[in-house]
Parts: C-alpha cells; structure tokens; sequence
C-alpha cells in the first residue's frame, strides 16, 4: 500500500501544481486517454514481443509482491530457525537416517506439521528435504554442499529478478515511445498547418502530451515498480540463504546451537530475533516426533 500511496502522491503533486500555476488542464484531458492508449499499447506490444509467456506471467506475478512486500517476517525467520534446529539435533544425536521419515514425506511429518506456513512454502520445503536427503546418501563435504546451494539460489534469485529487469527494460523505453507519440500528434498538426494559431497551439499541446506521459510513466510509475520489486525479490533470498548458513554449519560438525546461530546472523537486520529470543523459541519447542 505504500508504493500505491507514493504513486498517489506523484500525481497529486504532478498534475495538483500544474493546475494551481495555471495550466489548463482541458488539452491535458482531452488528449490523454488517447495517448495513454498509444503509449501503453506500444509498451504491452513490445513486452509481449521481447518475452515468452512464462516470463509474461512472472512478472505480472510481481505486482502482487509490489503490493504485498516481502513475504517472510521475524516470525517466519524464528520459525525456520526453529525447525532448521529441531532437524540437525535429530541428526546429530540419531544420525541422518533419522531424518528420514521427515525428509521423504514433510507433509505427514509431525515436525513440518508443526511450522504450517513452512510447509506450506513448497520452495523452502524442498530445499530443506532435498539436502538433507543428499547428506543422508553421504554427500556430507560441507564445501560441496556449500556450492551447490549457492549456484541453486543464485539462479534462483534470477529467475525472480527476471520480472524487475522487464520492467526496468519497458521504463527505459517509455520515453522513447513518448516521443513516438508526440511525433505522430506534430505530423496531425502539420496537416492541419492552415488553421487559425489558437488551434494549431491547443493541437501541439496535445501532441507534446505524449512525451510528458512517457517521461512520467518511465521514472515516476514504472521504473520505482521496478525498483521495488527487485528490492523484495532480494529481501525474500535472504531466507533461503538462512537454510543454506545453518545446513552448511551442521557439517562443518557444529552443535546445532551454533548451526542455527550461524543462520540467525543471516538474518535481514529489520527481522533478525535476538539471540536470548531465539534461544527461548527454541526451548519451548516440544514436537511429539
């Protein structure tokens, strides 16, 4: 809602000052819906063109994200750290045949069961059941995991970021297509060169609409969506990194205590608990496993 008010605010201040100076805001109406149809079209045209249709619905996926921000807070990250926990102790003390019952059916697990927004994130499930089973087949060298992990989340967040550099890319073509727009209302004008200057004014007025439109669509709407959406896409990766810290701490041959603190220390500074919170979630925890 925050991005929706700031975009609110754009155009209040935009079109507000505009008015109050004395603008006449009668050409700007008249011809904006046929501008905007101009501009927009040329804009979902070339999206359309430049993208297939998994990356079209990635990114419309994304506005979702714009609006909703980012999708794990610091009761998300305690609880991950919780389960993270509660899994190397079961492996550190039983062995990682222990984990098994978890790892290969999460969705009868008492322990999943027991975290239902984790489980219910099909990602982070998978990434936690997917290593774990490979150290339960002895792929156990920490450094092996560790790039593994890292080269799966990398192209991870690139995949997501895909939507960010699509709108950026449709940001930085939006002028450009402003002036398409204003050099097709100047050749309308030249048509009508012999007509009083009262009219050919008002007829310019409209045609340099469009170059207003495409400026103020690329750097005041489209491009700060981008911006933001790249910025949630990144905050979102830090929670699959936290996975990432605490299994490759594990076997480094940590004490599950230290492995799950390694994790919280990956923790955005905006959601990380405290150490003494983490270590009370952490000793409430009672799973009948």
């Amino acid at each position: 809602m925050l991005t929706l008010g700031g975009v609110a605010f754009l155009l209040v201040c935009v079109f507000g000052v505009f008015i109050v100076t004395g603008g006449a805001i009668g050409p700007l109406l008249k011809s904006m819906p046929f501008e905007l149809i101009t501009i927009g079209g040329a804009a979902v045209g070339t999206f359309v063109a430049g993208n297939s249709m998994h990356d079209i619905k990635h990114t419309l996926a994304g506005f979702k994200k714009v609006l909703r921000g980012g999708a794990f807070k610091k009761a998300d990250y305690t609880d991950l750290l919780c389960l993270l926990f509660y899994l190397v102790r079961l492996a550190a003390t039983r062995g990682a045949m222990a984990l098994e019952p978890h790892i290969e059916r999460p969705e009868e697990s008492p322990v999943f069961k027991h975290f239902p927004a984790i489980l219910k994130n099909e990602e982070a499930t998978a990434i936690i059941c997917d290593y774990l089973r490979m150290v339960g087949m002895n792929a156990d060298d920490p450094h092996q995991i560790e790039d593994v992990m890292a080269r799966e989340l990398r192209k991870t967040l690139a995949e997501e970021l895909h939507g960010a550099h699509t709108l950026q890319t449709m940001a930085d073509g939006l002028p450009a297509l402003g002036i398409v727009a204003a050099v097709l209302g100047v050749i309308k004008t030249m048509a009508h060169i012999s007509q009083p200057p009262a009219v050919l004014g008002e007829m310019i007025g409209e045609a340099l609409t469009g170059t207003f439109l495409g400026v103020l669509l690329a750097y005041g709407v489209v491009g700060p969506l981008s911006v933001r959406l790249r910025g949630v896409v990144e905050e979102d990766s830090r929670y699959f990194e936290v996975i990432r810290a605490v299994l490759v701490a594990h076997l480094h041959g940590n004490a599950p205590q230290v492995s799950v603190e390694v994790g919280r220390k990956m923790v955005p500074n905006l959601f990380m608990p405290t150490f003494q919170e983490l270590e009370e979630s952490v000793e409430s925890l009672k799973i009948a496993a």
